[in-house]
């Protein structure tokens, strides 16, 4: 025959005789009513995170002067004409930088289209010789 311990607990409900106030178990006058939420003001509506505010500021335009002319591009467009710029002018980190988003653009866009051409691959397997991955180029 198994014995009963009577609750010790001077939380226990009266009224219910059986539910037992414990971890996770708050005494019934203490808990949130039916329909309603422990935080009732909760998310604001259009809180943002910090993806969604980067994703839109990289993609708000900005005019660029580009041979006498004026034309609008976006945010990101221009950090990557940038660092295009550095990398032609010998700038390594920034030649590193581009290869490799190049690579994995192509290599994401090789499952869905045509393959490199042969010039292709011969530039990105000499460039993997130069610099493999993980290991810094050495400034000049």
């Amino acid at each position: 025959m198994t014995k009963t311990k009577p609750s010790k607990n001077k939380h226990a409900n009266d009224a219910g005789g059986g539910y037992e106030v414990g971890y996770r178990k708050p005494p019934k006058q203490h808990q949130f009513p039916a329909g309603r939420s422990g935080n009732p003001k909760g998310r604001p509506k259009g809180a943002k995170n910090e993806a969604t505010i980067l994703r839109e500021i990289m993609h708000q335009r900005m005019e660029i002067r580009e041979g006498g002319r004026s034309r609008k591009i976006s945010r990101l467009e221009a950090l990557l004409l940038r660092c295009l710029e550095a990398a032609l002018k010998g700038d390594l980190k920034a030649m590193a930088f581009l290869l490799n988003r190049y690579r994995l653009i192509e290599g994401a866009e090789a499952e869905h289209g045509e393959p490199l051409s042969h010039d292709e691959k011969t530039i990105l397997e000499e460039f993997a010789k130069r610099f493999p991955p993980n290991v810094q180029p050495e400034k000049e």
